[in-house]
């Protein structure tokens, strides 16, 4: 069956996700967590991609980004899978493939659900129980969000984040309070998407 080309707009919002083949694990210790975000560092130097959001989680990473050119988008995931599924198969003596299928990529076409996503992405580690609070998880964009860490791979900030308020210390309160707000159908979009 031929694979269809991906939609893709400039200038528009995408939630990207990839699981792990047969939803195995393909960060097993915090090193694989790190150099996966440093090659997403690296190529989003080369692939002009703005990563609003993102979760690593143990077999699967999630990403809210805007587009700038559309070019660039399967570029730059290509870039970033390919790369870690090969240091992943050299440093684990892995065969086969590493992700299964080609990355989902959901095109979100009102702004509106900009934060609905991006509360979605960073509960992750919550719902999976592995930490009781999105702060605990550290491979995620939650700390540069509600307490303002900086985050080397986030150059712009949510434009509904920045109209929370004017004031960040207030903002990031109520970007707290929003997340912590448990959505009842946030386990049916885990099933939807099939990374339960």
């Amino acid at each position: 069956m031929p694979r269809y080309a991906r939609q893709i707009y400039d200038n528009s919002y995408y939630h990207i996700l990839s699981r792990g083949n047969d939803r195995k694990r393909i960060f097993r210790i915090s090193k694989d967590y790190r150099y996966f975000y440093d090659v997403i560092a690296e190529t989003l130097e080369k692939h002009r991609v703005i990563i609003h959001h993102y979760c690593l989680m143990g077999n699967h990473p999630h990403f809210l980004i805007r587009s700038v050119k559309a070019a660039d988008v399967p570029q730059f995931f290509k870039i970033v899978f390919q790369r870690y599924a090969y240091y992943f198969r050299k440093k684990y003596h892995h065969t086969g493939y590493l992700f299964q299928n080609r990355y989902k990529s959901y095109h979100i076409d009102k702004e509106a659900y900009l934060l609905e996503c991006a509360r979605y992405i960073e509960r992750n580690p919550v719902r999976a129980g592995l930490v009781k609070d999105p702060e605990q998880y550290e491979w995620s964009s939650y700390l540069h969000y509600g307490r303002g860490k900086n985050d080397g791979i986030i150059e712009e900030d949510n434009p509904l984040y920045t109209s929370l308020s004017d004031n960040a210390e207030e903002r990031q309160k109520l970007y707290r309070d929003y997340i912590y707000q448990e959505r009842p159908y946030e386990h049916i979009v885990d099933k939807g998407l099939g990374i339960c």
